[in-house]
């Protein structure tokens, strides 16, 4: 199914590539972006739905003083977020707190909680703890897996353990197993390295396309799901990791993101350079298992796993998030700096 964007937007004022759900804002569903010019003052803009779901409102603005690579929202702090940034050819990472009264300030500063130092070359993404309220950090370069204990409190961040990939593995991203806390994906142009945190070291690999993110299944344990270059995104079972069980080819050019979905099983997005934001349903869940978080009811015929393609973008779609407190609806960041914020409920099959 084709279709064009209904949703609502907002527009940043200089080009962009992430945004995050502010998973800890437990009344709002929130959004946090944050942009990447190379010549302006950046900036991080923090949006909330309204009430009425009809309008994002920018409820915070802050200047960061470089160009911002990635971002992610503390899950369990909704003032604090971490950045990859980059000045020049030099890149670092850092967290940071919102101020509690940002409202009531003229211009209000972000505050740097720490500063996550010690990493050589480019720096690829900071991963939070995934499950609960935890001190653990994991920032991930082109060499090096690091593993940090966080005190806010103390304004500082310190290595609990580094280690290297391997000679002629340029890692490039990763994500934090949300079923088991040890274990940590990190994507390295042709595989996928599966981590083991206790050891530190590489437990497995994926061999695969060129990858460029991933994701776990939040609601199945053992399922990962990538985005790849020529074939769209591959689902993939854990336990028997020499083939995909799933490919879904719908992306004309390369597939940048993809996010699965909190709280439903078997819902994923997508998004690219070919402006496109596909919404599928891709399940892994037999007749047998399905619960309440099941988004259908055991199909009497095979439904076609594309439920929709948003197309009214200009420009390659980046960022892609889920809203924690209202997982129908989503948001995707292209790179002209452009948020629209979607609902998939007219998308989705009666059950």
């Amino acid at each position: 199914m084709q279709g064009g964007s209904t949703g609502i937007g907002y527009g940043l004022k200089y080009q962009a590539r992430c945004i995050s759900d502010v998973k800890a804002d437990t009344d709002h569903t929130s959004f946090i972006a944050g942009t990447l010019s190379l010549r302006e003052e950046n900036e991080v803009h923090l949006l909330r739905l309204s009430a009425g779901g009809t309008e994002l409102i920018c409820e915070g603005l802050f200047s960061h003083p470089e160009e911002i690579w990635n971002l992610s929202s503390c899950p369990f702090d909704q003032r604090v977020f971490s950045t990859v940034f980059s000045a020049g050819e030099s890149f670092g990472a850092a967290v940071w707190q919102i101020p509690e009264l940002y409202g009531q300030l003229n211009s209000p500063q972000l505050e740097r909680i720490a500063s996550l130092d010690g990493h050589v070359g480019k720096v690829n993404c900071v991963l939070w703890w995934p499950s609960g309220r935890n001190d653990k950090l994991i920032s991930i370069d082109q060499e090096n897996i690091f593993l940090w204990s966080l005190d806010c409190s103390r304004q500082a961040a310190q290595v609990q353990s580094m280690e290297s990939a391997g000679m002629l593995h340029y890692l490039s991203g990763g994500a934090w197993d949300p079923h088991d806390v040890n274990a940590v994906a990190a994507t390295c142009e042709s595989s996928v390295q599966l981590w083991d945190l206790r050891a530190m070291k590489k437990a497995n690999s994926i061999e695969c396309g060129h990858v460029r993110n991933v994701d776990y299944d939040t609601r199945k344990k053992h399922i990962l799901v990538t985005a790849e270059d020529e074939s769209g995104i591959h689902i993939w079972d854990l336990r028997m990791p020499k083939v995909p069980i799933k490919e879904l080819r719908g992306h004309s050019h390369w597939t940048w993101a993809v996010a699965c979905n909190p709280e439903y099983d078997g819902l994923i997005l997508s998004g690219g350079t070919d402006s496109t934001v596909n919404l599928w349903f891709a399940s892994t869940t037999t007749s047998d298992e399905l619960t309440s978080e099941s988004v259908f009811k055991s199909p009497t015929r095979e439904l076609d796993p594309l439920l929709n393609s948003f197309s009214d973008y200009d420009d390659s779609v980046y960022g892609l998030a889920w809203s924690s407190q209202e997982p129908w609806i989503f948001a995707s960041l292209s790179y002209d700096g452009r948020v629209v914020v979607e609902s998939i409920k007219p998308y989705l099959p009666k059950k």
